[in-house]
């Protein structure tokens, strides 16, 4: 694994923020209490060991600007894991490459393994459609197609020749929307368009698209960031119910919603992994100087 110089870590912060060094040094006692009023999440699921994404040595480079510094992270089978971090730290980016959708970016270049069941994902004969099915992403901001609630969903299934017939496409769209959260308040507009649902109804609408197909693994980029609280909790509440079936990668930039949906916390920052480990230990023990600073507030 990567082993991260922390001293050179800190040296290039303070490269980039120069009034952090108070933040970081180690001749100042802070006297940190964690933080004691995040109520880290304790799920009721059995730990998996069974290995789902492992990623050796990831690197990613936009032109000649090193993104990601030579990442090593194994994500398991049925876990939430989040990743948290300052902006620009590299955590969506990285995201990105667990479904390479960073193919679609001119001028990004990834190295490295990355593995999907033990198969390697940047191996040049895999079918990266495929592949996006497997490894499904829900994005930001709620981006439902221009078509209908029902259609919104049974676009992925038709695609992938995943129902038999009318009947096999109706279950499945019934079946995701239930999923999601969302069958009750949108069972009797099938046919009227996504975008007129609400900004929640359109995200947990984007989550049902994103079952509808059998991913494996779902990847979530700051999927609550346009919601308000009361949308937000249902997507959380969703969220653990759906790691019983998927495993989940998020990217959030609020500590609070990291330490309520998941079960292992990765702390990136200036393209580094500096910590992973499980959410309690995170926020009540971390391992690292950069991080403790990082969750009480002390910068980012």
């Amino acid at each position: 694994m990567n082993t991260i110089d922390i001293t050179n870590s800190l040296e290039k912060d303070k490269l980039v923020n120069t009034e952090q060094s108070q933040f970081t040094d180690k001749s100042l006692n802070h006297g940190t209490s964690y933080v004691s009023h995040f109520e880290p999440h304790t799920s009721k699921k059995q730990n998996s060991n069974e290995i789902k994404i492992s990623a050796q040595d990831a690197h990613v480079y936009y032109g000649d600007f090193e993104a990601i510094k030579g990442i090593d992270l194994d994500i398991y089978q049925n876990e939430v894991i989040a990743f948290i971090g300052p902006s620009g730290c590299g955590k969506s980016t990285f995201l990105r490459t667990l479904n390479r959708m960073n193919d679609t970016i001119d001028g990004c270049r990834v190295t490295g393994k990355i593995t999907l069941d033990n198969h390697n994902i940047y191996d040049p004969n895999l079918d990266v459609v495929l592949l996006r099915a497997q490894v499904g992403m829900v994005f930001q901001k709620p981006n439902p197609f221009p078509k209908s609630i029902f259609d919104n969903v049974a676009y992925g299934p038709k695609l992938h020749g995943l129902a038999r017939d009318k009947y096999d496409l109706e279950e499945i769209v019934e079946n995701s929307l239930r999923k999601a959260g969302l069958w009750d308040e949108v069972k009797d507009r099938l046919n009227q368009p996504g975008t007129g649902l609400s900004g929640g109804q359109q995200q947990r609408l984007c989550i049902a698209r994103t079952i509808a197909v059998s991913p494996e693994v779902i990847l979530m980029d700051e999927p609550c960031s346009a919601l308000d609280p009361i949308a937000t909790a249902k997507v959380e509440e969703l969220i653990s119910e759906l790691s019983n079936q998927y495993t989940i990668v998020i990217v959030t930039h609020s500590m609070q919603q990291a330490a309520r949906v998941s079960d292992r916390t990765a702390y990136f920052h200036l393209g580094d992994l500096i910590e992973v480990n499980s959410t309690e230990k995170v926020f009540t023990q971390p391992d690292h100087q950069l991080t403790e600073a990082y969750i009480t507030g002390r910068f980012g």
